[in-house]
């Protein structure tokens, strides 16, 4: 919905948020209203009224495909919530928590004639009334986290010595803050909310205007609370999987200063020889530091492709030909390009980004390839400002695999050339000298595990998705069986692509049964036998445990029907169809069972 995009209009959101919750939930997804967004429980535990962030947020979500349940807290009762229980909110069973606190709810502040040793005891009381609120949580919930940070004060009692000096506020909460962020380090299931940022983004006299507080105990202004809720939702979308992937880029006054095939490469302005050209080369760079954290670059422009490659290749452009993973320069319509490049990277549509400073050509791309995201990115100086607040790539959790993603799918395409080469597709597999791990899941790849399963839409059976402190709790438990599974090939490590979890039943006389609750495979993986590799395996962990049957569900959506008939494609049994398409499936597993891998050697 345009009206939740940023950059949005704070005034509107608040006067129209009936009206805007009521199209959202009249939206259809998938041929039903409301059947393609995920089902979440949120529990908002608030040191200050959070009613209307509630309100807010909930749009926000929708906008982003989760449909929200929310469980608040009385007001002020976030401690008491989370230290001496509560049978309503134990009932709820979030599957995400967010601890909404500010600097109003800091108990004590070092006072100006406070020594050193004091201060430190202040802060590590204060410390521990947190810390002791976010084990409790994680021990009794086993679900995410969220915390806020400490905003600054409105006032600064020694002036600028506040930052610096030991007896200071703003220098406590600095330094509280900082305790925070170690704690957050330290333990996977646990984010931050940066409200200090979002604070000083949106100006700290008005965020912090003290007659909200008084009056509606509010810890920011009534206007600040659109803003407060996009950036919190970032977070939830991102945790669940709703993160963008790609972003695809036009080329003429977006990534520089003019046009390439009129002007030439060598009159284009990206450097430092004019201000607008510096103001294209901060664009460049911000491009290639998002690469950096596993996003995939890829070009959509109306140009000949040799004036776009000269325009890539500008001795002060920040970006390369090599940064970019699909570069489409011809004069196609960019929305047929764009289904292209989603094709050829295997992504859908919703995980694309679409750049450009032509608003014709972003009303195209809207109307003409629905599901991708088309910001209205503004002037050329407020590009970076409008890609950042709009939180396509929020960062959770920063992994290997996430950081190596553009060499993975460029190793993709070198594949798919190879192909191309053999009139056997049995040959090219055997040609890929493929390597595979299959083990029981392991502590160094719960936090990808736990990505994967809230990613993978497409080859995903079940659909289920699992947080990590849930992954972490299936892996120890001996009623399951857990298997990932890792490829690399010649041409690159493809990382952790595939994830199954079964659950074990113990049949009585008729033995043993795993009920498969996850099947999940990267795509870009697609067709090179992994599939098999994990089926041998689970194969073999089922016969150590004594399982002689193994049942299989795919619950269908507009997004997985190419996972269909995947388990009679490995010799399942249809034993169950429903009138949505619901199947459940049957494989007993034979005395003498025939590996079904033949090109991926497990090592």
């Amino acid at each position: 919905m345009r009206e939740l995009e940023y950059p949005f209009d704070s005034d509107y959101i608040l006067k129209n948020a009936k009206k805007l919750r009521r199209l959202l939930l009249a939206e259809d997804n998938g041929g039903q209203a409301g059947s393609g967004r995920l089902h979440k429980k949120i529990a908002v535990l608030g040191g200050s009224t959070t009613h209307d962030i509630i309100r807010i947020l909930e749009l926000f979500l929708l906008n982003q495909g989760i449909e929200p349940e929310f469980y608040e807290s009385e007001y002020g009762q976030y401690f008491q919530d989370a230290m001496f229980g509560n049978a309503k909110l134990e009932k709820f069973r979030p599957d995400v928590i967010f601890i909404h606190t500010s600097n109003r709810n800091v108990s004590f502040y070092p006072k100006p004639g406070d020594g050193k040793e004091q201060v430190e005891c202040l802060l590590e009381e204060q410390y521990r009334h947190f810390e002791a609120v976010w084990d409790r949580l994680a021990d009794t919930y086993h679900c995410p986290v969220i915390q806020n940070n400490f905003e600054y004060p409105f006032f600064r009692l020694l002036g600028n010595q506040d930052a610096s000096a030991v007896q200071g506020r703003i220098r406590f909460l600095t330094r509280l803050n900082e305790r925070f962020y170690r704690y957050a380090e330290e333990h996977a299931n646990f984010y931050i909310n940066d409200m200090n940022y979002m604070a000083s983004a949106y100006g700290l006299d008005e965020w912090a205007d003290p007659f909200y507080w008084h009056m509606y105990k509010y810890c920011m202004c009534m206007r600040a609370i659109p803003a407060f809720a996009n950036n919190l939702c970032h977070i939830i979308k991102a945790v669940f999987g709703k993160n963008k992937k790609a972003l695809v880029l036009d080329l003429d006054n977006t990534l520089w200063g003019g046009i390439v095939g009129d002007d030439g490469a060598e009159n284009l302005e990206i450097g430092q020889e004019t201000s607008l050209g510096q103001v294209y080369a901060e664009v460049q760079g911000y491009l290639k530091a998002q690469k950096e954290i596993g996003v995939m670059l890829n070009v959509n422009s109306k140009n000949e492709e040799e004036n776009a490659m000269a325009g890539l290749r500008h001795p002060e452009g920040v970006l390369k030909p090599e940064d970019f993973i699909l570069i489409k320069a011809n004069w196609e319509p960019k929305s047929k390009n764009m289904a292209e490049i989603a094709a050829q990277l295997n992504v859908l549509p919703e995980s694309l980004v679409f750049v450009d400073d032509n608003p014709a050509e972003r009303e195209i791309v809207r109307e003409q390839f629905p599901g991708a995201a088309v910001p209205e990115i503004g002037k050329p100086e407020e590009y970076v400002r409008v890609l950042d607040h709009s939180g396509f790539f929020e960062v959770t959790r920063l992994s290997e695999d996430d950081r190596k993603r553009s060499d993975m799918y460029k190793a993709n395409l070198m594949r798919e050339k190879q192909q191309a080469f053999f009139a056997d597709y049995g040959e090219y597999l055997a040609s890929l000298q493929m390597k595979g791990t299959v083990k029981p899941f392991e502590p160094v790849y719960m936090a990808r595990i736990a990505q994967l399963t809230n990613k993978s839409n497409q080859f995903n059976l079940t659909t289920k998705r699992y947080t990590q402190g849930e992954i972490e709790q299936t892996a120890a438990s001996s009623g399951y069986i857990t298997l990932y599974g890792k490829l690399e090939d010649k041409f690159g490590d493809n990382g952790v692509v595939s994830v199954v979890i079964g659950r074990v039943e113990d049949g009585g006389e008729n033995g043993k049964r795993l009920h498969v609750e996850l099947w999940i495979m990267s795509c870009r993986v697609l067709k090179r036998d992994m599939e098999y590799a994990m089926m041998d395996v689970l194969v073999e962990e089922c016969r150590k445990r004594g399982i002689t049957e193994i049942a299989g569900y795919y619950y269908p959506t507009a997004k997985n029907r190419m996972v269909k008939d995947f388990y009679g494609q490995q010799g399942f049994t249809k034993v169950k169809e429903d009138e949505k398409g619901n199947t459940v499936w049957r494989y007993e597993i034979p005395e003498e069972y025939g590996k079904k891998n033949r090109y991926i050697e497990i090592l």
